[in-house]
């Protein structure tokens, strides 16, 4: 339980802070670029809340994961179900931008990035 409390309080924080960014802010920045690099972190603290042992290659199995829904919203699947206006075609998105992609890209690769730089920092056992 001890390695998952970090990623329960930053889990939070972001969701917090997304929420945030969703109701107030209407900008041409903070909201479309910053809102999905934070998306792809939380998303990475969610998965280590359920697995605290670090999984191999946790940010590019969830940078595909984020590149899958993107492709989802090029397809525009919600449409071709009938699922608009639901839950699901929110959460999932309606428009498809390769700007996306790159900041899920940077989301994942800082999580990794921090994530190994607490590692370093950590005293060794002997």
């Amino acid at each position: 339980m001890k390695k998952r409390i970090p990623y329960i309080i930053a889990f939070f924080l972001l969701l917090g802070i997304e929420v945030l960014i969703g109701l107030y802010v209407r900008d041409t920045f903070i909201r479309p670029y910053v809102g999905d690099v934070l998306v792809a972190v939380l998303i990475c603290c969610l998965v280590r809340c359920f697995l605290p042992d670090k999984p191999r290659f946790l940010g590019l199995w969830v940078f595909g994961f984020c590149v899958l829904a993107e492709t989802i919203q090029l397809l525009r699947l919600p449409a071709l179900l009938g699922l608009e206006g639901t839950v699901f075609a929110v959460i999932l998105g309606a428009t498809f931008d390769w700007k996306d992609i790159v900041c899920y890209l940077v989301g994942c690769a800082a999580f990794e990035i921090v994530c190994q730089i607490c590692r370093d920092r950590r005293p060794r056992r002997s």
